[in-house]
């Protein structure tokens, strides 16, 4: 398993240096600044690989940029809609550029108008630290009362509404504000920032996009880019929706082991392939993150190891982010299984043997309760995070290779 450490770029208040010390020895960044849709030039990418080599100082630790996450996939070619042929082709390009500049690695998604999404960025656990939060009321409140969505109601329980609407009358203007704003925030150093309008609007164009149609345009997608991508070495790697379920009215396609085998096999080639991503597909209680990994593991070129603490196992539901090896997701079984994929790759030969993974998300502990990092990306938590991973990996392996011997 190979560790890689996602990084914002220059602005990023966790260093290049602060990574190496963490032991990683690769880098996933993406051009945050550029909008969804233009071509990543051979100038943009070569100046985010000169930042990181300028970044390293006296370091001499080799580190690269291994993963893209993410080359973003524009609404339009979701929706099928304005300039999305164009915008494929622009896609093509930047993967071409990409993989001149030595990247093969590159993670996207496919949700509607909003990415990862939160109620809660900050939310206190009884140990003082703070963690990234889900809380579905909190949601219904901000879908039903705050953005006035229309049929929003149709998609909760009389009883969810209910108690949604007396947590909506104890709450101030300031707290309306943070919670929209944790909501439609965007990605850490995106150039996107919406505002209530904005998701209104974006809305109205997905009214008639059902989860046939957003799957199909996806299919319709992957058939264009992925030939692209395997000619050029290029594995694409689809990140699954987080959290796993529909939000706004919204169609979300990649949240089941069932959504990610339509895909793999309408496009049966190695370069069409999965970001599992432990926390958000562990959001749900009938995934198994384990069996996924065995049974899908020969198209996983990514991955996300974290947890989650479902606080009911109804979909939806409510969760928050927890320890890496304290939520719901058995992280030793899926850790093992991950070392099992990795042993049958090596003895067929395959030269990607090595899956990269990066500790995801970390809560806020000691010194990064004092700093400003981006919701989800603290320095100390997901150091910890990554040593937890590491500790499990070499005691794992160790055992693997005493038992083959």
């Amino acid at each position: 398993m190979q560790e890689t450490w996602r990084w914002f770029g220059p602005d990023d208040p966790v260093s290049i240096q602060d990574i190496a010390q963490a032991g990683a020895s690769g880098i996933v960044t993406a051009l945050h600044h550029l909008s969804a849709g233009v071509i990543w030039s051979e100038k943009e990418i070569s100046i985010r690989q000169m930042e990181i080599l300028k970044s390293k100082q006296n370091i001499e630790v080799d580190l690269q940029w291994t993963v893209v996450e993410s080359l973003p996939v524009s609404e339009d070619i979701k929706r099928q809609s304005g300039d999305w042929r164009n915008h494929i082709k622009n896609y093509c390009i930047s993967m071409e550029n990409l993989a001149a500049a030595g990247i093969s690695t590159i993670c996207y998604n496919f949700m509607p108008i909003l990415d990862w999404t939160r109620t809660e960025l900050a939310s206190k656990l009884p140990n003082g630290a703070t963690c990234m939060r889900f809380d579905l009321i909190d949601f219904i409140v901000f879908d039903v009362f705050i953005l006035k969505r229309k049929r929003a109601v149709e998609n909760y329980s009389r009883e969810l509404q209910y108690l949604a609407s007396k947590r909506f009358e104890n709450l101030n203007k300031k707290m309306k504000e943070n919670l929209t704003s944790n909501i439609v925030c965007g990605l850490p150093g995106a150039t996107d920032k919406f505002s209530l309008e904005d998701v209104k609007n974006h809305l109205k164009k997905y009214e008639h996009v059902t989860e046939k149609i957003l799957r199909r345009n996806l299919i319709d997608f992957l058939r264009e880019v992925s030939p692209v991508a395997q000619d050029l070495g290029i594995k694409l790697c689809c990140h699954p929706d987080d959290p796993p379920f529909s939000l706004l009215g919204l169609p979300r396609i990649m949240s089941t082991e069932k959504d990610y085998r339509i895909i793999m096999d309408e496009i049966p080639i190695q370069a069409n392939g999965i970001t599992l991503c432990s926390g958000s597909l562990g959001v749900r209680v009938d995934n198994d993150l384990a069996g996924m990994m065995s049974r899908l593991g020969d198209r996983v070129h990514f991955l996300h190891l974290r947890n989650v603490t479902r606080e009911t196992d109804d979909i939806p539901n409510s969760f928050y982010e927890s320890e890496h090896l304290y939520g719901d997701t058995d992280m030793v079984s899926l850790i093992s299984s991950i070392l099992v994929e990795e042993r049958r790759r090596r003895n067929n030969g395959r030269e990607d043997w090595s899956i990269p993974f990066r500790p995801d998300h970390g809560q806020n502990i000691l010194d990064d309760l004092k700093k400003d990092s981006n919701p989800g990306y603290p320095a100390i938590g997901r150091l910890k995070g990554l040593a937890e991973l590491r500790g499990i990996s070499t005691a794992l392996s160790k055992y693997f290779e005493e038992k083959h011997d």
